[in-house]
């Protein structure tokens, strides 16, 4: 079956093999929060993106294989409920964008815009775009052999940006941020998985841009 990115809260994960890299998404938690964990095919090491609730499933998730790093996309509780357990089970280092680091509850390696997260042969570019949270990232995966990959959180959706509380000083760094980081660098073939249901396509959402920008969330 090919993947579509489409996961029942609380059932088994939705898995796609890439050739140097295998993502495996659950939906964890009352908020149907996703969480990835990549394994690079090569080296067998494994990265969280974002370990956000329900410790015992992301545990069970990881294995026998471990975990090197689990990356929190931004500071928001719900995206970070399990990562004190997971990190004490796993002795996995923490990684977080330094504005966001105050956030989280337990100490963290800090992280800046154009950083390299390295998962094994793999590398994920770090991308901070501010607005949903100071600190927000997004995490860009380019496929050597395929289209590339991004981890949005909660700053990019299927229908818009994350959101801003429709604060205008929150919302213009945020829409400037999607159109001119993600839209203005990327192509439409482009697969993103955000931090809360369903899957997209950069493709399907850039003609909306101007309409999101002109209802100002």
């Amino acid at each position: 079956m090919s993947y579509t990115g489409e996961i029942p809260p609380g059932g088994g994960p939705a898995v796609r093999e890439l050739p140097n890299l295998t993502i495996s998404k659950v939906s964890v938690g009352p908020m149907d929060n996703n969480a990835y964990l990549l394994r690079c095919r090569s080296t067998g090491d494994q990265l969280l993106i974002d370990a956000a609730n329900e410790a015992p499933r992301l545990l069970e998730l990881i294995g026998d294989a471990g975990l090197t790093t689990v990356v929190t996309t931004h500071q928001h509780m719900d995206h970070w409920v399990a990562l004190s357990d997971v990190v004490a089970a796993t002795g996995a280092r923490s990684l977080v964008h330094t504005d966001d680091a105050d956030g989280l509850p337990i100490p963290s390696e800090t992280l800046t815009d154009g950083d390299v997260v390295r998962v094994g042969d793999c590398e994920l570019e770090v991308i901070h775009i501010v607005g949903h949270t100071p600190g927000s990232v997004v995490l860009l995966y380019r496929d050597p052999e395929g289209t590339p990959h991004l981890f949005t959180g909660d700053v990019l959706f299927p229908g818009g940006v994350g959101n801003t509380d429709r604060d205008p000083d929150r919302f213009a760094p945020l829409i400037d941020g999607v159109e001119h980081k993600i839209f203005g660098r990327l192509p439409d073939d482009t697969w993103f998985y955000p931090g809360h249901g369903k899957d997209g396509r950069l493709g399907n959402e850039r003609p909306a841009l101007p309409e999101w920008r002109a209802r100002g969330w």
